[in-house]
């Protein structure tokens, strides 16, 4: 068994202790909150008998049975939190975006390597066994060359102005909580982009509430991305190859299903060869427990430099769009 802590205890923790539950060979044994009662509250809904609950963060970290720990607070204290579990000796699973830019990013990669501990990003698309096989297919040739992405995703976000979502403060905004997924999922699939340019309508706060990015990928490729708090987009992916279309359903970021559709021949659908875990958090979970049982301190899936290279381009297109957070200044 993997002994696992969650830092927080919003709606993304529940979430994930929920998956959890349904991972083989992972257990919820503390939970840590800033105050005793919301931590207890939590563990009530949450966690099976014997789970611990937590004041502090401090106190959760500090908490020996305790082997991982996911950060699920908001984007602006990833870093905080995470020097906090890795300085105590646990390996850490953040939830994304692993911060807020890349040099604070950076920072907590060279944290993790300075205390010998694994850190992985919480990218569940690139551990969800249906994306994976996508990958295995589209490397093989199989579905000809891609050279067309688009992929949108968002939700319409009716909350006070208060709320991470649209607070600064907090990281709010459509790029870092919904954008990176299309930007991740075009990486993925059409490598590194060599040019990306976007625009985006921003709030009287100043957080994106709407943004669309182009890309032109190094070999030539092309993506259209986009995310929005404002609309209840698609939330479904496309990818257009030399010999046909994959159709990626909604939500492309977890699907549920794929379709292969050739110019010339019969529709292929997609199956994975590896069961979906806890809705895909699960999946997260795994990948987490097998590095650490192998001795590795970051994941081949989601491995640092992807990580690192997808917060650079968040930080160019925040600077394209005129975002900026207390933490830029």
């Amino acid at each position: 068994m993997t002994n696992w802590g969650i830092l927080a205890t919003g709606k993304i923790a529940g979430k994930f202790a929920t998956a959890l539950r349904e991972t083989p060979a992972a257990r919820l044994v503390a939970v840590g909150s800033r105050t005793e009662e919301k931590a207890r509250s939590f563990v009530e809904e949450h966690a099976d008998e014997g789970c611990r609950a937590h004041a502090s963060y401090e106190a959760l970290v500090a908490d020996p049975s305790v082997e991982v720990v996911y950060i699920a607070s908001p984007h602006s204290h990833h870093l905080a939190h995470a020097r906090l579990a890795l300085e105590a000796g646990k390996h850490v699973l953040c939830e994304k975006p692993l911060t807020l830019s890349v040099t604070e990013a950076r920072e907590m990669v060279r944290l993790a390597d300075a205390h010998d501990r694994f850190l992985m990003e919480g990218m569940w698309t690139l551990c969800h066994p249906l994306v994976i096989e996508l990958k295995r297919r589209l490397d093989s040739g199989r579905y000809g060359v891609p050279r067309q992405v688009h992929a949108d995703l968002g939700w319409h976000v009716d909350a006070p102005p208060d709320d991470r979502m649209l607070n600064p403060a907090l990281g709010g905004g459509a790029l870092l909580d919904m954008g990176i997924y299309p930007l991740t999922f075009a990486r993925l699939v059409l490598g590194r982009p060599e040019q990306l340019t976007a625009v985006a309508v921003l709030s009287s706060t100043g957080v994106d509430l709407d943004v669309s990015v182009a890309g032109r990928h190094v070999g030539g490729g092309t993506s259209s991305l986009s995310a929005s708090m404002t609309s209840w987009p698609s939330r479904t992916a496309t990818i257009a190859t030399t010999t046909g279309c994959i159709y990626v359903d909604a939500d492309f970021h977890h699907p549920p299903s794929m379709t292969w559709r050739p110019h010339r021949g019969e529709p292929e659908t997609i199956v994975a060869t590896d069961p979906v875990v806890g809705d895909g958090y699960g999946n997260e979970a795994l990948e987490v427990m097998r590095c650490i049982d192998a001795g590795l301190r970051e994941s081949p899936l989601v491995p640092h430099a992807l990580t690192l290279e997808v917060m650079v381009q968040l930080d160019e297109l925040r600077g394209q769009i005129g975002v900026t957070y207390p933490e830029d200044r």
